[in-house]
């Protein structure tokens, strides 16, 4: 719970608090009409959303991104057409999938893979590049198939918008006298217009910043500490919008910004919870915790322990092996984590490279993609959780929806890396 609760569920509960404050201002809808400008269909709007989910996650992965992403784009496309599931989709497989899975600027991956496996980094970063490059291309391909007819031309836009994400959905209140409805709305236009503005110009400070930190120091914001200063911004954005609409009231109105929305986080992420620290027992930095073991005691991990047993009844043959390395990554993904899992899949490439004709570098490349895909793309308590929660939809549903696009091109990366390499 603590895992989940300490970056997913909290910021959830801050964007959707925000966005619920610019609801209350009209400035949802107003901030999506520049960007309406380049997004003018649904299927633009599809690759549009794609490059820059994979650029921004690249560089800071996606944890960070998805807010920007989610709060920025995703209103604007799904505006043009895009319903909101395929958005979800595109968001998870170019962020948590294409660009994370071959970490290629941070290097965290391919470090930990290469490591484990007993040689140098930059040849499993390059080939993880290639394939998640591969597998990211299929797999947003197979998307696109699946949802091409139900992508609109902009036309169905307020159907979309009805129907398909609840944030749209208009909340003006009523006032008690001609003269005091002319003084809300145009109070509410003003402020609606002001933070229309004020709310990207702020996500653009935040990207900027974050890029100046990485190329300036080289250490930058990633993972969980750009994750917390987005949802810092989030926060100040969010008394700043609700002061401005509701001076009296002020504080009751936050309060019941944030209420809403730790409310939706906890219902979203209800039955994701116990699924979750179900396998969280497969890996030992938790089952201590679960369990409820002493500080000195062994702590089993059970999902490790299960693949690290039936590792010598995989043939040397170098197309089951592949495949066999591609299984196991994707079995140690399912803890939600994918990173856990690249020391037993590098391991068990520099263990076995040396009797099928891959080099360790391609096998434990391959074991990279399996774990990281499966990881951050299959499974509902992983970090989709998060898209799935700004987008107000299943998070089950969208791993779901995942399956078949991600295994098709796991599949065929998995083939080319055998064929040409």
């Amino acid at each position: 719970m603590g895992n989940l609760f300490s970056i997913y569920i909290l910021i959830i509960s801050l964007m959707i608090g925000l966005l619920n404050s610019l609801k209350n201002l009209g400035a949802d809808k107003k901030l999506i009409v520049p960007i309406q400008k380049v997004m003018v269909n649904g299927h633009i709007s599809f690759f549009i959303l794609m490059a820059v989910t994979y650029v921004i996650s690249l560089f800071f992965w996606p944890t960070p991104a998805v807010p920007l992403i989610c709060a920025l784009l995703v209103p604007a496309a799904i505006k043009s057409g895009l319903p909101v599931m395929t958005a979800a989709m595109v968001i998870v497989i170019a962020g948590q999938g294409m660009a994370l899975s071959s970490d290629y600027i941070i290097q965290v991956a391919p470090m930990l893979s290469a490591t484990a496996a007993g040689i140098d980094t930059a040849p499993v970063a390059d080939k993880a590049m290639i394939l998640s490059v591969i597998t990211g291309i299929s797999a947003l391909a197979v998307s696109y198939a699946m949802a091409r007819k139900s992508i609109s031309r902009g036309a169905e836009s307020e159907e979309f918008i009805q129907n398909d994400i609840a944030f749209f959905e208009a909340q003006d209140e009523l006032a008690a006298t001609v003269e005091e409805e002319a003084m809300y709305n145009k109070r509410k236009e003003t402020w609606g217009k002001a933070f229309a503005v004020l709310v990207p110009m702020s996500m653009l400070a935040v990207m900027v910043y974050m890029f100046q930190s990485k190329f300036s120091s080289g250490a930058g914001f990633e993972g969980t500490d750009g994750a917390a200063f987005v949802g810092g911004v989030a926060t100040i954005l969010l008394i700043l919008a609700t002061i401005a609409f509701n001076r009296i009231h002020a504080l009751d109105k936050i309060s019941d910004h944030i209420t809403d929305g730790f409310v939706f986080a906890f219902r979203a992420m209800a039955p994701v919870i116990p699924i979750a620290g179900f396998f969280f027992m497969g890996n030992s930095e938790f089952t201590g915790t679960i369990l409820s073991l002493g500080e000195d005691a062994a702590k089993p991990a059970f999902l490790f322990d299960m693949i690290q047993s039936a590792q010598t009844y995989i043939p040397q043959n170098e197309v089951i092996a592949s495949f066999g390395i591609l299984l196991v990554g994707l079995v140690t993904g399912l803890d939600g984590s994918g990173f856990s899992g690249l020391p037993l899949t590098g391991a068990l490439s520099g263990a076995m490279a040396s009797g099928v004709n891959l080099d360790t570098a391609t096998m434990a490349a391959i074991g990279q993609m399996g774990a990281i895909w499966s990881g951050g793309t299959l499974v509902a308590w992983s970090s989709l959780v998060a898209v799935a929660g700004f987008l107000q939809i299943s998070p089950i549903e969208l791993a779901r929806k995942n399956f078949i696009p991600v295994l098709t091109g796991l599949a065929i990366a998995t083939a080319f890396a055998v064929l040409v390499w």
